[in-house]
């Protein structure tokens, strides 16, 4: 499990055809993606499982706690994401509730794009 930011600090201000924004760069991939939004409710649950492939995990709203064992749990909060390679055990749980974007794809590297977080 590596941890990431994609906050507004990690980005780069963006100016080009008169714009005025920041852009956080996430990902890249060649090959197909699934990318999914995760709604989990008070006491929400993504029950311990592998990693199907590359899976990556961006909290867009709430907070939470992963982990690979079910031993040791990571706070997660918005502007974190947390990757996973393939079949590599986790879950993610919410005792308020969280919003998060996952994208799957066989050729993820987040280390491309964004900064470590730990």
């Amino acid at each position: 499990m590596k941890f990431y930011n994609f906050n507004k600090e990690s980005g780069k201000q963006i100016t080009k055809f008169n714009s005025d924004f920041i852009m956080t760069r996430i990902i890249q991939t060649n090959k197909d993606a699934s990318i999914g939004c995760m709604h989990l409710g008070e006491n929400g649950l993504i029950g311990f499982h592998q990693a199907v492939g590359p899976q990556l995990l961006l909290i867009l709203n709430g907070e939470g706690l992963v982990s690979i064992n079910q031993e040791e749990y990571f706070k997660v909060q918005p502007g974190d994401a947390v990757f996973w390679e393939r079949d590599e055990w986790h879950e993610t749980k919410s005792e308020n509730g969280l919003t998060a974007i996952v994208i799957e794809s066989e050729e993820l590297n987040p280390t491309a794009f964004m900064p470590s977080k730990i």
